[in-house]
């Protein structure tokens, strides 16, 4: 029997506020334990939430991100389970009136674009954090993430790989960064992911029971997490067995899914509507000022790179992966106008290569994007060859801020354009190569490329490539 996966994902994202959702404690990222726990937090009774017009305003510019309904009245509600690290007893959350509804979200899975649809997106206050490592046969309960703002953004079940679901949580978590609403540490858990997961028979339209993966902080977590879980489901089935509705949690070291709790619904929580927050009124006037100050979103962005700079939607896709590295290319482009091809091979290639080995994000890239036009300048123009640049790059990299053409100068790197200097050293690599010239001549063509190389290894780099390919096939006839 062949079978179909069916993924959908919930995804948390820690909002970039300054205080917590529902109190004025910090949020700031590693701090002492329990030092930034306030009285609102922790639960003390008599006390009373006041919602973060910031938390607000960030799900509303998300839900503007996605072409989504922004719901007015968005009512939050109370989601009672226990859990050390949840002081309350209870989660403040929203279920039937959330403040974003609907969307939706384009993904490239290798060649092909695919539409993911969006349930909701609703505003929620983060839990504690249990820690169990540190204490033998003990759990400490550090309660400085208590009441931090998420932005639970739940999808439709539509992906069906785990490639698909990965280009999901990628797009996403570009677009949260992207229009500033979270920094997207997966580190230091800003950007979380579940994920709902089933298979059932290829023909078939009835949804599986499914499995949900929790608390998946990297995107080759996720994959494998996935991947996992479907052969797991599929062996259960094909031998005749039935699929438990449960929660699981991946173990990264032994590379599966264990059992966690069962599955929960709705019910099990007793929603109701919590009484010490009014209903959220959002006027259609402050939507329209967020609308507008919106950046021009990656969707806009890969589009006009393909039809202004004549990108293929693959180049255009990986240059709008964050904000940061588009930004970067539009730099470059200014100063190369004509040249927006070179750019997008030069900073996918060797810049990102760099920064990959580096472990450096484009923010922090030690060429800026106007050195970077400068040196392939350079390449357009003849001033150096492709080759030379790579080692001038390299230079510009581990120097002090100098330019292209400073390097070029000070090493005498210039690119040799006189035709008797290169046709001296064509003759002088034809005189010592008689075999290669014999197998040339005979029709093998890679012996004209080795002769090139010996050309361009005589002069260091320096010879014109077209001149020396020009001369040599001159020179080549019989």
């Amino acid at each position: 029997m062949r079978w179909e996966t069916v993924i959908g994902l919930e995804i948390h994202v820690q909002l970039s506020t300054r205080s917590k959702i529902f109190s004025g404690a910090s949020v700031a990222y590693g701090a002492r334990p329990n030092s930034q726990a306030c009285v609102v937090d922790i639960a003390l009774p008599g006390v009373l939430p006041v919602l973060n017009r910031g938390a607000v305003e960030h799900a509303i510019r998300f839900g503007l991100a996605i072409n989504a309904t922004i719901n007015s009245p968005s009512i939050f509600a109370r989601k009672n389970y226990f859990y050390p690290d949840l002081p309350k007893g209870y989660q403040i959350s929203q279920l039937e009136h959330p403040i974003v509804e609907g969307g939706c979200i384009t993904i490239q899975a290798g060649e092909q674009e695919k539409t993911i649809r969006l349930t909701r997106a609703h505003l929620e206050e983060d839990a504690g954090k249990s820690t169990h490592e540190e204490f033998h046969g003990m759990t400490g309960i550090d309660l400085n993430r208590a009441g931090t703002g998420l932005l639970e953004i739940v999808s439709e079940p539509d992906m069906r790989s785990s490639t698909e679901a990965v280009a999901y949580a990628r797009a996403l978590h570009s677009l949260v960064r992207w229009i500033g609403i979270c920094d997207g540490n997966m580190q230091e858990g800003s950007f979380r992911c579940d994920a709902n997961v089933s298979v059932r028979p290829s023909d078939s339209e009835t949804l599986g029971t499914r499995c949900e993966i929790k608390n998946l902080n990297s995107f080759r977590f996720l994959e494998r997490a996935i991947d996992y879980e479907v052969a797991r489901q599929i062996d259960i089935l094909e031998n005749g067995g039935n699929i438990t509705q449960e929660t699981r949690l991946y173990d990264a070291d032994q590379d599966e899914t264990r059992t966690m709790r069962s599955k929960e619904d709705a019910h099990d929580y007793r929603y109701f509507p919590d009484p010490d927050l009014l209903p959220v009124i959002i006027p259609r006037e402050w939507i329209d000022q967020l609308g507008e100050k919106l950046p021009e979103l990656p969707e806009a962005r890969r589009d006009r790179y393909i039809r202004d700079f004549g990108l293929s939607a693959y180049d255009a896709n990986i240059l709008t992966a964050t904000r940061e590295l588009a930004d970067y290319f539009e730099q470059a482009v200014r100063l190369l106008p004509e040249q927006s091809k070179l750019c997008a091979n030069w900073i996918m290639g060797d810049v990102s290569a760099r920064l990959n080995k580096e472990g450096l994000e484009i923010s922090q890239c030690p060429v800026s994007p106007a050195q970077l036009a400068g040196l392939l300048l350079r390449i357009t123009d003849n001033t150096i060859s492709g080759k030379i640049a790579k080692d001038v790059f390299d230079s510009m990299w581990q120097g002090k801020g100098d330019s292209a053409d400073t390097i070029i100068d000070a090493r005498n790197l210039r690119q040799v354009s006189d035709n008797t200097e290169i046709e001296k050293w064509v003759d002088d690599v034809i005189a010592a190569n008689p075999q290669q010239v014999a197998d040339y001549r005979a029709g093998k063509e890679k012996a004209f490329n080795s002769l090139v190389g010996q050309v361009m290894k005589t002069s260091k780099g320096k010879a014109n490539p077209a001149q020396v390919n020009a001369a040599l096939k001159k020179r080549l006839v019989i």
